[in-house]
């Protein structure tokens, strides 16, 4: 869902050419006459453009305005465990850590935790089942994808768009239609989210590649918390709806009830706790 962010400075061009302001120092003469007399065709062309742009900017700006956002925050990210740091605990593998302990360095700061802002996936989920949504991109690069998890209605096309420039070989574990094919530099590939339930796709040119599409056919909308916890969720309609995270394919931390109207909801402090804190087995083996 689109917004617009206070106090960004955005970049509008209405037209070939991008608006630039005029030279410090320089003042134009003022002409003489009316101004449909100095107004050429080509003129009148870009006069309308802008009043074209500027009137669907308003459209836009009242269109985000009609929605309430819910701000909350989870708390306890940091003692999530990634499966693919799990399985490589297990001597059978023979995988190889160069992780040494230094003494030196506070053991918090020595534990593997994930990045929030793609691994934990907060929705917003209503009573009624909602329509597929439109397609949405997740990147594929550096051994992961962007997003890592991702919350859609059965029936979104998820595009996974190669950004490296080797090819990768996507495939869903047990998943007979999405099976794996090479997809090239820059190349999409397409996948239909085939109903409710945990898709796990992985990567036969990068093992460490794990992401996980959950099919939730009550999902109103979903966003990605900040590396500090805090999350803001976009809700269109006044109703009552539930705040679940997902890890992993999983969901991590109770449901939250709420109840939303024409104003911003404020959760903060009602943070979601979606770890115990029992995972410490990144740390100890640090």
């Amino acid at each position: 869902m689109l917004g617009v962010h206070a106090g960004r400075s955005t970049h509008v061009s209405c037209g070939k050419e991008p608006l630039t302001p005029l030279s410090k120092g320089f003042r134009p003469r003022r002409p003489s006459g009316t101004i449909a007399d100095l107004m050429g065709e080509s003129a009148k062309r870009f006069r309308d453009s802008v009043i074209v742009c500027l009137t669907g900017g308003l459209l836009a700006v009242a269109v985000d305005a009609s929605a309430a956002h819910v701000h909350g925050a989870i708390v306890g990210f940091q003692s999530l465990l990634n499966p693919a740091w799990e399985e490589a605990t297990n001597p059978d593998r023979h995988d190889y850590s160069f992780r040494e302990p230094v003494p030196t360095v506070r053991a918090e700061f020595r534990r593997l935790y994930p990045d929030v802002t793609k691994e934990v996936c907060l929705a917003v989920l209503g009573a009624t089942p909602a329509p597929p949504q439109k397609a949405v991109l997740v990147r594929v690069g550096g051994g992961r994808t962007t997003p890592v998890t991702i919350v859609v209605p059965p029936g979104t096309q998820i595009q996974f768009q190669n950004t490296d420039v080797f090819t990768h070989r996507l495939y869903g574990v047990g998943v007979a239609t999405f099976t794996a094919s090479d997809t090239v530099k820059g190349g999409l590939r397409s996948f239909a989210v085939p109903g409710p339930g945990t898709f796990e796709i992985r990567d036969e040119a990068a093992p460490s590649l794990r992401t996980f599409v959950i099919g939730d056919p009550n999902v109103v909308s979903i966003t990605y918390p900040s590396s500090k916890g805090e999350y803001l969720l976009p809700v269109d309609a006044p109703g009552e709806y539930r705040v679940q995270a997902y890890f992993s394919g999983k969901k991590v931390g109770p449901e939250l009830p709420i109840k939303v109207g024409t104003a911003d909801l404020d959760l903060s402090r009602q943070p979601i706790k979606v770890s115990d804190g029992k995972n410490d087995k990144n740390e100890k083996s640090n």
